[in-house]
Formats: structure tokens, C-alpha cells, sequence
């Protein structure tokens, strides 16, 4: 089983907003995200520990401004705190091994698919396609991608 934790090198590798956003726990700019529109079929991993979180399967288009999940493709890989900043209560959403702020999970997402909607910065995520999926060891998660036609 794959250990996946946050390094020095890994954190010295970010650039300044993947920094700020999952290290700092910001927020990019809506509608500026890498991934906002990516509709390849593959997996979303931290940028930081390389913990799978997400597969294109459960992305959706929301209409927030920031990539939008139903559920995070490993549930242990995914911690959900409680976030009081901002004068609001939200539950924020952390890579469980890497400590990566990711964005925020809220209920008002596809009912027919959970309820849910992961809220989630491009800035955090790393995107491993399909076809390269098996080659990073990605490979247990391939049966969670559906190729989209």
C-alpha cells in the first residue's frame, strides 16, 4: 500500500498560487482553474502527496467557478473539517496524508448522485489521465474512470 505524505521537496516544488492555496488554505480566483473545464477521463490527485481524491467520473459541471465533485473517489484520503473563517461555518476539505487544503464540500450537489458538491481548487490537484494512469501507479483506480465517448 502507497504511503502519501507532504515533503519538503514536494512543497518547494509548488508554484506561488499552489502554495498559497493548499499550504496556506486559500482560494483561487473563480473560473480560473486548470481543471474548471477538463473533461478527460482520468483521476485528480494532490499536488502535493500524489493521494488519489477524485475521478473524472464524479465531476460536474456546478456552476461555482471551481471543479466540482460528488464524492471523493478514496473517502480515507479525503478529511472533512469544520471551517468557521469568513464569518460562515463550512466544512473544509484536506488530502488526509498530504495536510493540502482543497476547498469545501457542501450539500447542495446532484441528488440523484449523493447530495454532495466538493468544491475544490485546480491549484491543489494534479491531473493524471487515463492512458497514463497504470504507468504512476495509479493503476487499482482505473475501473473508477469511465472514458466518456
Amino acid at each position: 500500500m502507497t504511503r502519501y505524505t507532504r515533503t519538503e521537496e514536494a512543497i518547494s516544488k509548488l508554484t506561488p498560487e499552489q502554495f498559497y492555496v493548499t499550504q496556506q488554505s486559500g482560494t483561487e480566483r473563480p473560473g480560473t482553474g486548470e481543471y474548471l473545464s477538463n473533461k478527460k477521463p482520468g483521476i485528480y490527485v494532490d499536488v502535493v502527496s500524489g493521494e488519489p481524491l477524485f475521478a473524472s467520473s464524479d465531476k460536474y459541471e456546478s456552476g461555482c467557478g471551481w471543479p466540482s465533485f460528488t464524492k471523493p473517489i478514496e473517502p480515507a484520503n479525503v478529511a472533512e473539517l469544520r471551517d468557521a473563517s469568513h464569518g460562515m461555518i463550512r466544512t473544509e476539505v484536506r488530502s488526509a496524508g498530504g495536510d493540502s487544503h482543497l476547498g469545501h464540500v457542501f450539500e447542495d450537489g446532484p441528488v440523484d448522485r449523493g447530495g454532495l458538491r466538493y468544491c475544490i481548487n485546480s491549484a491543489a490537484l494534479r491531473f493524471v489521465p487515463l492512458e497514463a494512469m497504470e504507468a504512476e501507479g495509479y493503476g487499482d483506480y482505473v475501473s473508477q474512470v469511465e472514458t466518456v465517448d
